[in-house]
């Protein structure tokens, strides 16, 4: 079961890559978000090449996983590589290009608990952009690469992992900038002939201790906006608004289950761009049923 250290573990690197960039005031066109998709499904594809290059059935069994996830994380390498290709034809000559990388795992362990959290921010992704596309064809082919990302995120965080297989009745939508600050903490450095990306990531937001409670505090760091702030809690279609203390603690809700992404904000209303502080962070909560 994955422990919400493992997603501070993974998730806290600063993002040195991201570099914010002038935006279009009509929001993203539909080759940005094609463009996205694929730096997204680039970044997933190599994960999984590489971890499974470097791990055989037998590290897999010897860390205690099943004997047949090795063979099932083969099958969700192909599919993202099938999505490198299907974005990569669309886009054809101006499709962005694979970056270097960095991921942390260490084991077949570690890499399957941060399978779950980029398969779960895939989703998010998907989910979060699929207003901005116009073209409705595009809109069936990002809403299916989504279902897919969706089960396998399921899969591994319950057949696997030995959690729950999903976080409630709805999925958490993510924003652009939100999704590129998670990733971008494992990108090392991309071709300079890659296209520019309508994106920027925030500032580091992280949390002790490492694995929280329901209804416990919990210690915020970040560096602060020196206005009021609030934690905001992302769970399905939701947003949770937490005032932090002066000294940057916060009550998680008492009802927090599955995976929930938070960020600090300026606002208690409704979370923008232009008023987040620091973030996104992932925690999770198992369901004890």
């Amino acid at each position: 079961m994955l422990s919400s250290s493992l997603a501070v573990a993974l998730l806290a690197a600063s993002a040195a890559v991201a570099h914010p960039i002038a935006r279009n005031n009509n929001g993203p066109t539909d080759t940005d978000i094609l463009q996205y998709a694929l730096t997204l499904e680039h970044l997933e594809s190599t994960f999984y090449q590489q971890a499974l290059g470097k791990f055989d059935d037998k590290d897999f069994t010897d860390a205690g996983l099943p004997d047949f996830a090795r063979k099932r994380f083969v099958q969700i390498g192909e599919h993202e590589k099938t999505h490198v290709n299907f974005l990569s034809t669309a886009l054809g000559d101006i499709a962005t290009k694979p970056c270097t990388y960095k991921f942390p795992y260490t084991d077949p362990k570690s890499f399957a608990a941060l399978s779950m959290l980029l398969e779960g921010v895939g989703t998010s992704a998907y989910l979060g952009a699929a207003r901005f596309i116009d073209n409705k064809d595009y809109l069936t082919a990002a809403a299916s690469v989504l279902a897919t990302e969706a089960r396998h995120a399921g899969w591994v965080s319950s057949a696997v992992l030995g959690g729950d297989p999903w976080s409630g009745p709805l999925d958490t939508p993510l924003d652009l900038d939100q999704v590129f600050s998670l990733a971008a903490a494992f990108i090392d450095e991309c071709p300079d002939s890659n296209p520019k990306l309508p994106v920027k990531a925030f500032p580091g937001l992280s949390f002790s201790p490492d694995s929280p409670h329901p209804g416990n505090s919990v210690q915020l760091s970040y560096n602060s906006s020196g206005k009021k702030e609030f934690f905001a809690v992302f769970t399905g279609l939701s947003t949770i608004f937490i005032e932090i203390s002066d000294d940057k603690k916060v009550i998680i809700p008492s009802d927090a289950v599955g995976t929930v992404y938070g960020v600090v904000t300026t606002s208690n209303e409704k979370v923008s761009d232009d008023n987040t502080v620091a973030g996104p962070v992932i925690m999770v909560f198992p369901d004890d049923i």
